[in-house]
This record gives structure tokens, sequence and C-alpha cells, in this order.
């Protein structure tokens, strides 16, 4: 059984997929970009703020469920540029307290919107 996770305080899905899905026990978060769920604009200023408007937008999904970054067993962060992975990695470890989850950092030549960095998460319930 699945329930579909949506919230308004996220991005509203670009296409034919859902914000989340829980499966059992477990949280599937969709990549989220740096879209400013208010304004639907992209916050791309520089690439700290566009990684907080990704990790806050996480954190919105993530609340809808009931959860927090505390139940984020597994992470996937997408770099246009691996460049930028230590600016990256600072503010995304900042959202994070102890038991960091599983994770792998890979570089692609293209995101949607040509953003700069999307991250996806999984995350138990209960």
């Amino acid at each position: 059984m699945k329930k579909i996770i949506k919230t308004t305080n996220a991005p509203a899905p670009i296409g034919p997929y859902s914000q989340a899905v829980q499966a059992g026990n477990f949280l599937f978060v969709s990549g989220q970009v740096a879209i400013n769920p208010e304004s639907g604009e992209l916050n791309i200023s520089n690439i700290e703020e566009e990684t907080h408007q990704v990790m806050r937008n996480l954190k919105a999904v993530l609340l809808e469920a009931g959860l927090t970054f505390d139940n984020v067993v597994k992470s996937t962060i997408f770099l246009s540029d691996m460049g930028t992975f230590a600016q990256v990695n600072e503010v995304y470890g900042q959202y994070f307290t102890a038991d960091f989850p599983a994770r792998e950092t890979v570089q692609v030549s293209v995101l949607p919107k040509n953003v700069n960095v999307e991250i996806s998460v999984i995350a138990i319930v209960g």
C-alpha cells in the first residue's frame, strides 16, 4: 500500500511524479530543486542559498509526512559541478544533528531547469 504525500509548502511537481510516496515504513521523497514554493521562482543567487532552498523544500515534504531530517536514512545529491561540493556539503550538514544518513554525491551534465543542485531522500517512518 502506498500513500502520496503532497504539500503546498514545497514546489509542485513539474512532471508526472509525486513530491513523496510512503510505502510501508519508508518515505521516498522526490528530488528537490531550488524553486521557492511561494513565488514559483528559482532561488539560485549562489550555491549556498540554492542548497538552503533545496533543503527547505525537502524539510517541508518531510514535515507533511510527520517526519524530520532525523528520519532520513539515505540521500542522493546531484551536482552540475563537483567544484561546488564543499559549499553544498557545508549547507547540507547544517540540517542533520547526528547519525547522518547514507549518501552518494554525483556530478551530472544537466539538471532540471538548469539548476546546480538537486537532492532526494529516503526516510524511515515511525
